[in-house]
């Protein structure tokens, strides 16, 4: 070989090399711009375990696994979340601390079951959210400073986790009695279920209040040890069985008439998680709020109708003077809770500060149904 062939030679196997280490370098760059390092590949997907507050058969539960499923099916499957059922692990109200303590992985449920550690918390779904609906509420956490808030709550319970607030809920019913209730002293002695700060309102209509989770209710308003109780909506009550137990429904309410779901992930575990994944889960979050919403119209629609026809329900509107009682005393309530937990008062004026112009807004500018409704199917019997 001459020396011009072996220089030849020399450049060439120079120049093979640069584009492998080159192209080497590409695909480390590519792998790490994506978020799955090929050592996640080898390695196998990510799996984390869930728990839910909500027995298996509850709408709620079935939200957690549409978001799982949305997470899975956009991560291709290199995150794979399994949801079990309440007290599969730990009690439904102990599921924050199990996920802070990497008991569990995550969880999914509602802020107010975290209400005995701080009861700001409550003023995410347990309140009259001063005339906003969930969707208001959740427009304040997003943006109008009520997710920097609701952090300091949790930084001073001393909690170690990543927590999103999604899924708004429709207005609840006043719930289930042996009769109509058509006053507020009908409260007084009336053994009650609620959950959150509606403690204290049904308490001060002279109720005596018992805070237990979804899967308890049935069964003690069946043994007599409720009177009455509230849980959430027609497809969630008549899953869980009130209508056998229960024949009367009182509508509407302002006990929870904005509230929203839990989304948690023990915060080292999410941290630990690539960069994409995370932005999958940030998104993940918001196309399973609005697909909740769409089922739900869908779902409590049938349920509501169903519970008529076919349970024999009878539903009642829940009178003005009692909502106009929950109003004040909710203002006595919000004065006491202020007074003793500074983070309560902040986050009361918050809501209240973006409620004033959202509110009026929303009066001001969306049509209301009722007339369109009636002129539609009004006369129908």
């Amino acid at each position: 070989m001459t020396k011009k062939e072996l220089g030849k030679d020399s450049k060439q196997a120079g120049v093979s090399r640069r584009k492998f280490l080159a192209g080497a370098a590409l695909a480390t760059a590519g792998a790490a711009t994506l978020g799955f390092p090929s050592v996640l590949k080898a390695q196998g997907p990510i799996k984390m375990r869930w728990q839910s507050t909500w027995p298996t058969k509850d709408i709620f539960h079935e939200y957690a696994l549409d978001f799982a499923k949305k997470v899975n099916d956009m991560t291709g499957g290199d995150l794979q979340i399994e949801v079990l059922p309440a007290g599969a692990v730990v009690p439904a109200f102990d599921l924050l601390v199990a996920v802070s303590k990497g008991t569990l992985d995550g969880g999914h449920g509602v802020f107010v079951y975290h209400y005995g550690k701080n009861n700001a918390l409550s003023l995410w779904g347990s309140s009259p959210a001063y005339g906003m609906d969930a969707d208001m509420l959740l427009s304040w956490h997003k943006y109008g400073g009520g997710k920097e808030l609701f952090q300091k709550v949790y930084d001073a319970i001393g909690v170690s986790v990543k927590s999103y607030a999604y899924g708004p809920m429709w207005t609840q019913p006043l719930g289930w009695f042996k009769k109509p209730i058509t006053k507020a002293d009908d409260f007084k002695g009336l053994k009650f279920r609620t959950v959150g700060i509606s403690i204290d309102l049904f308490k001060g209509m002279g109720a005596a209040v018992n805070a237990l989770p979804g899967g308890e209710i049935v069964p003690a308003l069946d043994r007599g040890l409720l009177d009455g109780a509230e849980f959430n909506n027609a497809s969630s009550d008549r899953l869980l069985g009130f209508p056998d137990v229960s024949k009367v429904y009182m509508l509407q309410s302002y006990h929870q008439s904005a509230e929203c779901f839990e989304i948690l992930f023990n915060k080292a575990k999410f941290d630990a998680l690539p960069a994409k994944m995370q932005t999958i889960i940030d998104n993940a979050v918001e196309a399973a709020s609005a697909d909740l919403v769409w089922k739900s119209i869908d779902r409590y629609s049938k349920d509501y109708i169903e519970l008529q026809t076919k349970d024999k329900v009878k539903m009642y509107k829940t009178p003005d003077s009692i909502l106009k009682k929950q109003l004040e005393i909710f203002d006595k309530v919000e004065v006491e809770y202020s007074a003793k937990n500074p983070l309560f008062k902040e986050i009361a004026a918050s809501q209240k500060k973006f409620a004033e112009r959202a509110v009026k807004w929303k009066l001001d500018t969306v049509v209301n149904p009722r007339m369109a409704y009636n002129h539609y199917f009004g006369k129908k019997k």
